[in-house]
């Protein structure tokens, strides 16, 4: 099998990120019918690393392409709202808070569900496993290890919907774990963790390990919804929090 050169990756990516970016912007507006000509143009690429992209596109519900016609942009009611390219890319624009609310309002009924089934499946294993993260995340924290904090954080809430059970849970890992991440690309969060955030975490996971399934439930909900309070503040507090991410920033998730 012939290698693609990286290259041509590096195009094709560049491509499909500036187009999502700019339909999740509102800058290419629903409705809109553009020509293949027309974005080769707009984004300096070729007509296979338009094709290409818009494939992908596709696949994210985003456009809609017809032969004779062009490429029609789609409306946020056709998209595949759970890619985590799509939350990444909203996570960026403007409405980022309109998209912090509903990954907020989507974890406050996803993740108690998913501890309290965790607390009546979870295998022995994995429950030696989650308390470990646990009680890692409690020592990064205390150490100040930002970047680490956010790596357990990101694992803990990953273990909790795996050991649900739920093949549909499960599948909302890497959303879950792209709004960890966009609170600490947005500064969306206290420079350093609670010391309640992170015994809460604790918590879930002893809960969790001891077959609890309410108490497990009610301590993951005082977790999300501290996180969404923080980021309303946050967001309050600072004019300018739609701005694109400070490279250096080192603030951890929750």
């Amino acid at each position: 099998m012939a290698t693609v050169p990286a290259k041509v990756h590096s195009r094709h990516s560049r491509f499909v990120e500036l187009m999502g970016q700019q339909i999740t912007a509102g800058e290419l507006p629903e409705g809109l019918v553009l020509k293949s000509g027309d974005l080769e143009e707009r984004f300096e690429s070729s007509r296979s690393v338009v094709r290409e992209g818009l494939r992908v596109l596709e696949t994210l519900g985003m456009v809609s392409s017809r032969r004779n016609v062009g490429v029609s942009i789609l409306g946020s009611s056709s998209w595949n709202v759970f890619d985590p390219l799509l939350i990444r890319w909203r996570l960026a624009g403007a409405n980022r808070e309109a998209q912090l609310q509903s990954l907020t309002q989507l974890r406050s009924a996803v993740e108690p569900l998913a501890a309290g089934l965790a607390a009546r499946a979870i295998s022995v294993a994995d429950g030696r496993q989650l308390m470990k993260v646990a009680g890692e995340l409690v020592a990064t924290g205390n150490a100040g290890d930002l970047e680490a904090f956010l790596a357990l954080d990101i694992e803990f809430h990953a273990l909790i919907l795996r050991a649900s059970g739920n093949e549909m849970l499960s599948h909302l890992e890497s959303a879950v774990a792209e709004v960890l991440t966009g609170r600490t690309h947005y500064g969306l969060m206290p420079e350093v963790p609670r010391q309640e955030a992170r015994h809460l975490h604790y918590v879930v996971a002893d809960a969790i390990q001891r077959g609890m399934a309410a108490e497990a439930e009610t301590a993951m909900r005082r977790i999300v919804t501290q996180a969404g309070e923080e980021m309303t503040t946050a967001l309050v507090g600072r004019p300018g929090a739609a701005a694109e991410p400070d490279p250096g920033s080192a603030a951890a998730g929750i």
